[in-house]
């Protein structure tokens, strides 16, 4: 989605990028002004196309755009997923090994972190194996030479060093169309400091020792639609994570996290509150992940990323049978689906709006044969399956995508 109300185009950052990693943990630095997206290939954002960061890579090498492609994580059908695709840029055909060993940590590392770790389940994850006819990028000794990779992958993006970015429309085509919406992630073969979210390609230096917590951030922009929290970014505060007034008026007028001010925050450092960084822009607490690498989502963060992952896939995979009448006593199934963790998605059975007890500690289908039906009437059984994650307190939002009904009718 994008910034601000739906529909409409907020000037903002294309990619938010590093500092040097010499300092740890590192605090993260601006890009130049440019259109702000956060959504992948296949995202539902049509009128806010963003344009490929540099064409100047040979055309005719990226003409077919196709590569093999490895399906190394699949938790449910395309359609009701969100599949991360890992595509590398300036591996030759001898260090395929190495884009995948790197592109292996890079995945894992995203889903060491909270909320990605416990809804896993919600991403299948893909491995497009594309192979470059030179090694290496350029980087920012080399910034004016242009190798002939794939994906043009380069530093100095509209002049700023450590901005890493990729030509997007050629990622697009080597990754491809998927069934249900994809977030493309471009590695490139190089050890330098940077990377960039927010835009159609999440990128980083898959060689970089920061690169597990590269990802972390700048996923956090292109998922999440999150801002940057650390003092030198623009005074933006169109974006859930920002804020342009104080806790009190926040409180008062209902605006931005006011449900979660007071609340205790995930890292041990506080409460939520409204911290005012230099720039004049409030954030929800005195750090994160979208302030200091190797952070933590505060929680106004992991709601937005958690009701943007609900934009996207459903809590319920289509059930067995399919709803509507059903004849004789039938099983009825549903697949909610899964978290990681003990804690997974709630499942509540009513026939004819009385509630009923399953026959499974997962609760997740009736057997039709123990409901006592008289000859020739009907009745409606129905299954609700909700997320009561308490990350979220937008009870609306849980109500509209968190929550979904599915109905049988049986005949007795």
């Amino acid at each position: 989605m994008p910034p601000g109300n739906p529909g409409r185009l907020a000037p903002s950052l294309a990619a938010l990028v590093l500092l040097s990693a010499a300092v740890l943990p590192a605090v993260l630095e601006v890009a130049s002004p440019a259109p702000f997206d956060a959504i992948g290939s296949s995202g539902p954002v049509p009128d806010r196309a963003v344009p490929p960061h540099t064409t100047a890579v040979r055309a005719d090498l990226r003409a077919v755009g196709t590569a093999p492609t490895v399906d190394i994580r699949r938790t449910g059908a395309p359609a009701n997923r969100i599949t991360l695709v890992l595509l590398g840029d300036g591996y030759t055909e001898d260090q395929q090994e190495l884009f995948r060993r790197q592109a292996d940590l890079a995945w894992h590392a995203l889903m060491d972190i909270e909320p990605f770790r416990s809804y896993q389940g919600f991403f299948n994850i893909r491995r497009v194996e594309v192979v470059s006819p030179v090694s290496g990028i350029a980087e920012t000794e080399n910034h004016s030479r242009k190798p002939n990779t794939p994906l043009g992958m380069h530093f100095w993006c509209e002049g700023t060093a450590r901005l890493l970015c990729a030509d997007e429309s050629a990622t697009a085509r080597y990754a491809g169309e998927g069934e249900g919406p994809q977030y493309l992630i471009a590695l490139a073969n190089s050890t330098e400091y940077g990377g960039a979210g927010g835009t159609g390609v999440t990128t980083l230096a898959g060689g970089s020792p920061d690169a597990g917590r590269i990802i972390q951030h700048e996923i956090g922009h292109t998922v999440g639609d999150l801002g940057d929290e650390y003092d030198s970014a623009p005074d933006d505060s169109d974006y859930p994570n920002l804020a342009a007034v104080n806790a009190e008026e926040m409180s008062r007028t209902h605006v931005k996290w006011w449900h979660w001010l007071g609340a205790q925050s995930p890292d041990g450092g506080g409460t939520v509150g409204a911290y005012r960084s230099t720039n004049g822009v409030y954030r929800p607490t005195a750090d994160s992940v979208m302030r200091t690498l190797g952070g933590t989502y505060n929680l106004p963060s992991r709601e937005a990323i958690i009701e943007q992952l609900y934009r996207r896939v459903s809590p319920m995979d289509p059930p067995v049978p399919a709803a509507g009448a059903v004849s004789g006593r039938p099983r009825l199934q549903v697949r909610p689906v899964a978290l990681a963790g003990p804690r997974q998605l709630r499942v509540d059975w009513r026939v004819d709006g009385v509630p009923v007890e399953p026959q499974t500690p997962d609760r997740t289908w009736l057997d039709t044969d123990t409901l006592a039906l008289a000859p020739g009437r009907s009745v409606n059984v129905s299954a609700t399956v909700r997320d009561t994650t308490d990350w979220v307190r937008d009870e609306a939002f849980r109500d509209q995508r968190m929550t979904k009904t599915v109905t049988w009718t049986l005949k007795g």
